[in-house]
């Protein structure tokens, strides 16, 4: 079963289910929820958004201004 399919079966029985089993799942996956991720102290994060930068900065990324991406979009 794809996981789009599992995605629409799970919405459906807990937007269905009964308020025990609702709150059951609930706690199974609270932690999950809860969990946040610090992108401010993630080295490979840093080290990926300052090699982006440094890309931008020296001209070796192609970018794009708002009116291009729109175009582009909108084009195909």
């Amino acid at each position: 079963m794809k996981t789009i399919d599992i995605r629409e079966r799970l919405h459906h029985y807990i937007e269905t289910a009964q308020t025990k089993k609702v709150k059951a799942i609930y706690a199974m996956v609270e932690d999950e929820l809860e969990e946040v991720h610090d992108y401010w102290n993630d080295p490979k994060f840093l080290s990926e958004l300052n090699r982006r930068r440094e890309n931008y900065l020296s001209g070796k990324a192609k970018v794009y201004s708002l009116e291009e991406a729109i175009n582009q979009i909108t084009s195909t």
